[in-house]
Parts: C-alpha cells; structure tokens; sequence
C-alpha cells in the first residue's frame, strides 16, 4: 500500500490556451479502466478484501482509515490517494464519512503522484 497526494499544493500550473489552473496529474493507463465514485457514509466501510486488479482511491472529501495486509490503519484525509497492488489485501473505514474516487485497471501508473 502507497499514500499519495493530489493537492492543488502538489499540482502543476497551466496557462496554455489562455488557461489559469493548476492540475494535479492522478494516473495514465494503456489498457481499459474502470472509473468510479464511492459515498461512505457516517461509520462507512469497505469491506476487506483482496484487490483483483490494481486499485486508486482517491479521497475527494471527508476523512478515513486505510490499511493494507496488517491490522494497522492509517488516516487519509481529501486531497490523499492510496494505491493497492494486485491481490493486495485492504479495506477503508470512516467515521464521519468519505467520498473517494476509485480507479481500478490492469495497467495503472502512479509514478504521476506525489507520494508522502
């Protein structure tokens, strides 16, 4: 398991085309991807499991725990994202409730990110 940042601190300026923001690369991938939006609600969990390909979460709003094969969890705020290796045991709990983005693929790149 790999914690990552995609803040707008982390980002990278663009003023091409007239443009004023900053964008905070996430990934790239060469084979299909399955993108997706996860709402967990107050006490939220997702079960442990073994992930069957490679996995992004990307926390957008609230505040979690994740933890990978070991029973420690670690806390990840928005603007953090986990990565989890094929097969990967892990899972994600909140508290007070967590919106992530979940990007799941064969392929997955994150050398893109900023790791913590």
């Amino acid at each position: 398991m790999e914690i990552y940042q995609f803040t707008k601190e982390t980002g990278k300026k663009i003023t091409k085309f007239n443009s004023d923001f900053v964008m905070s690369r996430i990934t790239k991938t060469e084979k299909a991807a399955h993108i997706g939006c996860m709402h967990l609600d107050e006490n939220g969990v997702i079960g442990y499991h073994q992930a069957v390909v490679p996995q992004l979460l990307l926390v957008v709003s609230g505040e979690g725990w994740v933890r990978g094969e070991t029973d420690e969890f670690i806390k990840v705020h928005s603007g953090e994202a986990v990565y989890w290796e094929k097969d990967d045991w892990h899972e994600t709990k909140t508290d007070k409730g967590l919106t992530a983005i979940v990007i799941e693929s064969e392929e997955l790149d994150a050398s893109v990110l900023n790791a913590i």
